[in-house]
């Protein structure tokens, strides 16, 4: 009997689910079952997307053309920075402030400053292009990073020069990470966009649509500005997808690569560790710096660092401003840290599940899906709506936005192992969860810990935005009561507070990377 097309069987169990979870969804929505309408049916829910109608093409099209202006400037950056920091570490090293910098900033913290600072469409197309950035840089530095040792020892054995080992051999096997990037920093872009909108960007946009609905008290119009975002987002998601299927099979490898990393051929000079480690400290408050004298923010405004110190310690009123941050950092990082690990373990047991139990994920994806894709900003105020304004409500936000991405890196990680290594184990009886535990896990092992990098700031992103739009606590809460008294000292503070947090289980995770993988004879990402 022949074999059935895989994804004719991924294209039933998808509409299968999806058609299952609208009829319950109908049933549920007509009989007021959840919080007394707040769950909408979907059919109320298009017919208000009808009425209106002619609300959409202008918002949409403004958010369309900020998303996609930023995701390639984001992109076409986050490639080429990866291609120097693959080349050079010590590029790498300088630079890593500046990148982690860059991909902790909390989108909610900044997109008022940039709002202030910038004008027209580039606060948006700014926080789009931010929220792609590091996603494909990590992803094009982790492809280049794992390529095979062998080919290019073969094109450097013929003569071929550093640029032709990049052209034909390591960008080749870097493609299936990098399609991997793009398909995450797809519903970023939507996200970056949305909350620059959100964040006081303009008349026009899905954003600002949701901010002027928030009051009226209709969760039809809310669910439609939702499901709209959603769309967006998922198609982009859906169309890289689609592009890495086609692709990923002629840059799979089909053995594994034995080889170690080429030791280091000279011993690096102390005096260049020094510098390479002071430059990585202070290019983001150099950059900080520039920002502020480029743009001509009024000094009322813009905080340099000195300032954020001087309103935290000198300041008449530095021990009240002190007080409220610790007790609203007391607040926000128990949440995020339950959230991180639950939506990273999440992840990982989705992602080995997708090998043992393929068609089971299929079924699921269609939820994953859209809680991936379905902006955060649009997404909370919903979740309110049925799940009220406590921890439950935090705790699901966190962990909807960060499995997501864990699970495409961690996925992709055990696609790219061989199959011929997974039958070895196999031919000698071995189980399948054996065969995971021995060859699969541990060759994946430098794409968990980039799905861990991943974790970090989206998870004290999500908590923010909980706090911000709904629980009234923590970080997110006063960030929002700093924008209503104008307390641009607070807002600055906190935009590098939750930099630093950040940035330190970053480090933490990096400093863990590179024991592991060292230990087993793997080469680390960054």
């Amino acid at each position: 009997m022949a074999a059935r097309d895989p994804r004719h069987l991924f294209h039933r169990s998808g509409l299968r689910t999806a058609l299952a979870l609208l009829i319950l969804w109908e049933v549920i929505g007509q009989l007021d079952l959840v919080a007394g309408g707040a769950l909408p049916a979907p059919s109320a829910i298009l017919m208000r997307l009808w009425i209106d109608g002619a609300d959409y093409p202008r918002h949409v099209l403004a958010t369309l053309y900020a998303s996609a202006a930023g995701f390639v400037i984001g992109n076409l950056a986050g490639v080429l920075a990866g291609v120097i920091f693959a080349l050079s570490p010590a590029m790498l090293r300088l630079f890593r402030g500046v990148n982690i910098a860059v991909f902790a900033l909390p989108p909610i913290a900044i997109a008022p400053i940039l709002a202030l600072t910038l004008s027209g469409m580039a606060p948006r197309i700014t926080l789009a292009a931010l929220g792609v950035y590091f996603v494909t840089m990590s992803a094009t530095v982790i492809g280049l990073s794992q390529a095979d040792s062998r080919a290019t020892d073969l094109i450097r054995a013929y003569g071929g020069n550093r640029r032709q080992q990049l052209r034909l051999v390591s960008f080749r096997g870097a493609l299936p990470s990098i399609l991997a990037g793009l398909r995450i920093a797809a519903p970023n872009a939507v996200l970056g966009a949305i909350l620059a909108e959100f964040g006081g960007g303009g008349r026009w946009g899905l954003g600002a649509y949701l901010l002027g609905s928030l009051g009226r008290g209709e969760p039809e119009r809310l669910w439609g500005i939702g499901l709209i975002a959603t769309a967006i987002a998922g198609l982009s998601y859906a169309g890289f997808a689609l592009l890495a299927g086609r692709l990923i099979g002629a840059s799979r490898a089909v053995t594994m690569n034995a080889a170690l990393p080429d030791a280091p051929t000279e011993k690096e000079h102390p005096l260049l560790a020094v510098a390479l480690r002071a430059g990585m400290i202070a290019l983001p408050f150099a950059l900080w710096w520039m920002f502020i004298w480029g743009t001509g923010v009024p000094a009322l405004i813009a905080k340099t660092p000195l300032g954020v110190v001087d309103y935290l310690f000198f300041s008449p009123a530095s021990a009240s401003a002190r007080s409220r941050l610790l007790e609203a950092m007391g607040q926000t990082l128990p949440v995020t840290a339950l959230g991180m690990v639950a939506g990273l373990g999440f992840a990982f047991l989705l992602a080995i599940s997708s090998r043992l139990f393929p068609r089971a994920i299929r079924a699921f994806m269609p939820v994953a899906l859209v809680t991936q894709t379905m902006p955060l900003v649009a997404l909370t105020p919903l979740l309110v709506l049925v799940l009220g304004r406590g921890m439950s409500l935090t705790l699901w936000v966190t962990i909807s936005v960060t499995f997501f991405p864990a699970f495409v890196t961690l996925a992709q990680g055990i696609a790219l192992v061989p199959r011929s290594a997974q039958d070895v184990p196999r031919a000698y009886g071995a189980s399948a969860w054996t065969e995971m535990r021995l060859v699969t896990i541990p060759a994946s092992l430098p794409y968990l810990f980039a799905a861990t990098r991943l974790t970090v700031p989206r998870a004290l992103l999500g908590v923010m935005i909980a706090e911000w739009l709904a629980t009234g606590k923590g970080l997110g809460n006063l960030l929002n009561q700093s924008r209503g008294f104008m307390d641009y000292g607070m807002i600055w503070t906190v935009a590098a507070v939750s930099v630093l947090l950040s940035v330190v289980f970053y480090q933490l995770v990096v400093v863990a990377e590179r024991r592991v993988l060292r230990r087993l004879g793997m080469q680390t990402a960054e």
